[in-house]
């Protein structure tokens, strides 16, 4: 029974979401509510696992996000992701119009939020396509694979941040598999799949409207200093979990690795650095700076409270007994866990249409299968990230978004930027897969 009460949980949450409108944050405290009243909790022990649930998933992840969220905004208001995007556009030429847009994609979508890497990089794309006489799908979609790619796999994106705490899985890991993984799908889904020739044939018109500000030569920080900057939380975090894999737990160097390779301190360290590199050190005035940093909070404020949401139904379903009937029913179960994590990620995308929404509800329901199973908790994070992007359609806020930056019609948009999720997706489990061979 435990199983049919979470599903019908599930279902209440597709009602309250879909057809009344209800916001996720207050529908998955809803669910929550149920499904421990159902499991048979008093209503006091489930407001106390909410309560629990909530703080303890936010207790790293505010942290982070909050760092992470300053370090995007600075790197976006200063001009340092126009310099990364035209350096690299300028290095690559226009035989490699692709790559370079691809990797410009990759680095920024690091230090920003799909929608915002969106937004930014837009313009550059449009003028690309305008100067080159070439399709906007042709340069913009290698683009927006990798930030797409960015979001769904690597820390310290909310989806993979918030997953991997709730997994207990190790984030410099879960950033390098994810890594490993992010290099081939962004190939296949940016450049290879922007040649196909159904995708080359579409040539929507180009909305003129979408233009951002333009940064000036003298405006903008050097390219280096950019890309160093928005890195430094990959670099710490890698640092750390290589030092974790080959240092013997005794040398005295490993707790300082550990110590600088912390999300927390990591994307603190980052961010430190970019008060500097993208605001005093540029000629910014501290009210200009304070700006910055104030706006990045109101990016992360909702978001934080729909991951607080979906950690308090993962421990409602620890506390009502659901995480230990799944590990009890698990040692008759053939199933490889990596492909369910993702079977449910993909039915729940398709219902619920958010990401992140899908990924924090899938996190709940699967996390007693780590346990049961023994599977890495970070290849987990990676199928249920991988899950949770699967054909974006039109109760997702991005497909819609897409749709008018490109132009594009809703037939035109299911073709191209549908199946590029549904590309990633597919990708990304069968690198989870592989990787689950090998380690």
């Amino acid at each position: 029974m435990p199983l049919v009460y979470v599903a019908i949980g599930v279902a209440l949450l597709l009602v309250l979401m879909l057809r009344l409108k209800i916001h996720c944050f207050i529908a998955l405290i809803l669910v929550a509510l149920f499904v421990g009243l159902v499991q048979g909790m008093s209503i006091l022990g489930v407001l106390d696992s909410i309560k629990h649930g909530v703080g303890g998933t936010l207790s790293n992840l505010a942290l982070i996000m909050g760092f992470g969220a300053m370090l995007g905004k600075l790197l976006g208001d200063s001009g340092g992701a126009q310099r990364i995007a035209t350096t690299l556009v300028n290095k690559f030429g226009e035989k490699n119009i692709q790559f370079a847009v691809a990797i410009t994609g990759f680095i920024v979508g690091f230090a920003l939020f799909f929608e915002v890497g969106i937004i930014l990089l837009m313009p550059l794309v449009i003028t690309l396509a305008l100067t080159l006489r070439i399709s906007l799908l042709y340069v913009g979609i290698p683009m927006a694979a990798a930030i797409s790619v960015t979001h769904c796999f690597l820390p310290p994106h909310p989806g993979p941040t918030a997953i991997a705490n709730i997994f207990n899985a190790d984030m410099g890991k879960t950033l390098i598999y994810g890594a490993i993984i992010s290099i081939p799908t962004i190939i296949i889904s940016g450049p290879l799949f922007a040649r196909l020739p159904y995708i080359r044939r579409m040539n929507p018109e180009i909305h003129m409207g979408f233009a951002n500000r333009e940064f000036k030569e003298e405006e903008m920080p050097g390219f280096s200093i950019s890309v160093f900057t928005a890195l430094i939380p990959v670099i710490l975090m890698a640092l750390r979990a290589i030092f974790e894999m080959f240092m013997d737990k005794s040398n005295p160097v490993l707790p300082y690795a550990e110590f600088f390779g912390d999300p927390v301190i990591a994307t603190l360290i980052a961010a430190i650095v970019a008060l500097y590199t993208f605001g005093f050190g540029r000629g910014k005035t501290v009210e200009e700076i304070t700006t910055s940093i104030e706006s990045s909070a109101k990016l992360i404020a909702m978001m934080l409270l729909i991951i607080g949401a979906g950690g308090a139904f993962k421990q409602v379903l620890i506390d009502s007994g659901v995480k230990d009937y799944i590990a009890s029913h698990m040692h008759s179960f053939s199933f490889s866990p990596i492909l369910l994590a993702w079977l449910i990620a993909v039915i729940l995308r398709l219902a619920l249409g958010s990401a992140t929404v899908t990924a924090l509800t899938t996190g709940g329901i699967v996390f007693p299968l780590i346990e049961a199973t023994g599977v890495s908790p970070e290849l987990m994070v990676l199928a249920v990230g991988s899950g949770s992007v699967f054909f974006s359609h039109v109760n997702d806020p991005g497909f819609w978004m897409i749709k008018e930056y490109f132009n594009l019609s809703v037939v035109e948009t299911l073709k191209s930027w549908s199946i590029l999720e549904t590309v990633i997706s597919v990708c990304g489990l069968i690198g989870c897969l592989l990787i689950n061979i090998v380690i």
